[in-house]
């Protein structure tokens, strides 16, 4: 017969194995670096096995650990005042097996991310990406739902201009 403490990692575990990995992906795409993103998941993901217990009764566990994750790391860059410019994402990448066009839109959607200052990256990563609620998306970013939807509409609208700007110059 299991332990109690038995299931609880078990359970933890198969949260672990679900969520870790889009986790890390929305944070790489908001800070443009896995490594940062790594840093980020694994604290929160450790956060949230201590606390087990109360966060896996939770409507959405998932959620409460992009809040930490997302928190924490925006803590962190704030700390290090660097000044340096967001990343760019890796362009060395290749395409195979007939994915160029795919590959190609890939970087060109995480290139136009990183463009976006890191507060609308941020929103968009993790509403679109995350697939969290504009609620929760206030959340994660410690501000007002309107104030997520307001940054969600300047974000969509520089993306949209952003993109136009690409099709005519390719077109041309």
């Amino acid at each position: 017969m299991a332990s109690s403490v038995d299931r609880v990692r078990e359970t933890f575990d198969n949260f672990f194995d679900r969520q870790y990995e889009p986790v890390v992906r929305s944070l790489t795409l908001v800070f443009g670096d896995r490594s940062r993103a790594e840093d980020a998941a694994q604290g929160a993901f450790e956060r949230a096995y201590r606390k087990w217990r109360s966060v896996s009764e939770m409507d959405r566990p998932g959620t409460w650990v992009y809040v930490v994750a997302l928190r924490d790391a925006r803590r962190a860059l704030a700390r290090e005042e660097r000044g340096e410019p967001f990343g760019e994402t890796a362009s060395g990448e290749t395409a195979v097996d007939g994915m160029e066009d795919i590959a190609v839109t890939s970087i060109s959607v995480q290139a136009a991310l990183a463009r976006l200052p890191l507060r609308q990256r941020a929103a968009v990563v993790l509403r679109y990406l995350g697939g969290l609620s504009v609620s929760e998306v206030a959340q994660a970013m410690g501000c007002a739902e309107g104030t997520v939807k307001a940054t969600l509409h300047a974000a969509l609208q520089r993306l949209r201009v952003e993109f136009s700007e690409e099709l005519v110059s390719d077109a041309g």
